[in-house]
Parts: structure tokens; sequence; C-alpha cells
């Protein structure tokens, strides 16, 4: 299957992303969506190490969840769900990501990402390397793939083209009322310099992992839903740990 383009692996290059669109078939993205709402709507059992995470205004309760669709703001771990990694392992995802890293690959941060209507639901610019415990950063690759549209509206991400040259910035917790567990701020980033990647179902960001990138409040009356995963070529080495022994990673490359 053939992979990126030699345009697309420059737009990536100097940009530190890049958009592939309708990757993704509409079958495909009703099987995922499917799937999500069977686990937490409890019409079927949560895969080992899969873990639902709510929404902070619903924990703390400033907002009461209309459902329990409404209460969630990710699905996460998703390497011993069957449906949901086939994601993961679809065929012309690897083949664009081979593009950038080879064939011997390793996922991780798996991830199915719901903006319900009602809740704050903001992700403050950040930069997804600061999570990660192997280097080099030109040895990862983020993916983003709207399951439903992400929109202005619905609270699209937001990018700061070209932020990935300038290293690892220093991060703090924003100053906000109601933050998510494990959602940290990129200090001191000029906003006016980003770019709100508006992306119909199936459409996929892949992204640099010192890319700015964050999303805004959804401010319409439909959810925005994502599934996502990180990339990692077999050659990347630890900073701490083995994290080729993760039980959140897989091989899903050819070594």
């Amino acid at each position: 299957m053939a992979g990126l383009t030699p345009a697309q692996v420059a737009s990536y290059d100097n940009d530190g992303y890049v958009v592939l669109p309708s990757l993704f078939t509409a079958a495909e993205l009703q099987g995922w969506n499917e799937e999500f709402l069977d686990l937490v709507e409890a019409r079927k059992p949560l895969s080992p190490d899969m873990k639902v995470m709510k929404d902070v205004m619903v924990v703390k309760g400033a907002v009461e969840a209309a459902t329990a669709v409404h209460a969630v703001n990710k699905v996460l771990c998703l390497e011993n769900n069957r449906r949901l990694f086939s994601f993961v392992e679809h065929p012309a995802l690897l083949a664009a990501i081979g593009s950038l890293l080879g064939d011997d690959l390793y996922s991780l941060a798996s991830n199915v990402f719901n903006k319900p209507p009602g809740v704050d639901g903001r992700h403050p610019l950040h930069q997804d390397l600061r999570y990660f415990k192997m280097e080099p950063a030109e040895g990862i690759v983020g993916v983003w793939t709207a399951m439903l549209p992400a929109l202005r509206k619905t609270g699209c991400l937001a990018v700061i083209p070209g932020s990935h040259t300038q290293g690892m910035l220093p991060h703090s917790l924003p100053e906000w009322e109601y933050v998510n567990h494990g959602f940290y701020a990129v200090s001191d980033v000029d906003l006016d310099a980003r770019v709100h990647v508006e992306l119909q179902p199936g459409d996929t960001l892949l992204f640099h992992p010192l890319l700015v990138h964050g999303s805004g409040r959804n401010r319409s009356d439909e959810f925005r839903r994502a599934i996502s995963v990180h990339y990692a070529a077999g050659s990347c080495v630890s900073v701490k740990g083995d994290w080729k022994t993760n039980p959140f990673t897989r091989h899903v490359g050819t070594p």
C-alpha cells in the first residue's frame, strides 16, 4: 500500500504536521464508534488495561451528565480491544507512518477522545513528548483521526506550525477552574500563531511529538470524537525504564 508522497513528507518536516484526507471509510469509523459506545454504555466489558476517564466537570459535580457518553472525556489503552486496535494496525495508516519512521514500528498511547457538549473540555496547548520515555523525538509520530466532525465550533485541534523545531518547552498546569487529569500547558506561547485544523470524519492528522497543539471548547450541541495513537520507531532508545516492555506498547511493524 502506498505511503506518503514527497510533498506530504516535506509538509510534515517543515510544519510539524500533515493532514491525510479520507484515510478511513465510513464503515470503519462506524465500527470504531459503535465499539466506543458499547464500552462506555456498559453493553460490553472493558478489555484488560483499558480505562474510561470522566470529564473533570462531571467528576466535581459542576455538570450533570445527561447520559453515560456525556460524562466521558476519553477511553484509553486500546491494545487489548481487537475492534478498536484494528485502527492502530490499519494498513493505510501503517504505510503512511512507515514513510516517516520505517517499517519497525511500535504503537503507544492509544485513545478515543470524546468532547461532549456542555462541558469545558479544553485541552491546553502542549507537546506530547512530555509524556514519553524514549528518544529521539524524530522517531515518534502522533496520529489523530476524526470519527465525528472536528470543527471550530466542536473544539477541533489547533496547532502552531513549525513549533516542533523549538525543542522541549516548559510546561505547567493551566490556570483554569477545570483541568482534566494529566493535561499540562506550554507556559509561554504565541496564541496568534495557532492554526485550527478542521477535519471531517476519516480525515487524519499526523504530527511531530514536539508540535505545540491543543483544542478548545465544544460550543455546539454535538459530540466531537476522535481515535488516536502514537507510533515509535524500533530504533528509539529509552530515557527511563524499557519503553518496549510497557504494557501499553505493541509491536505493529516488521522488524
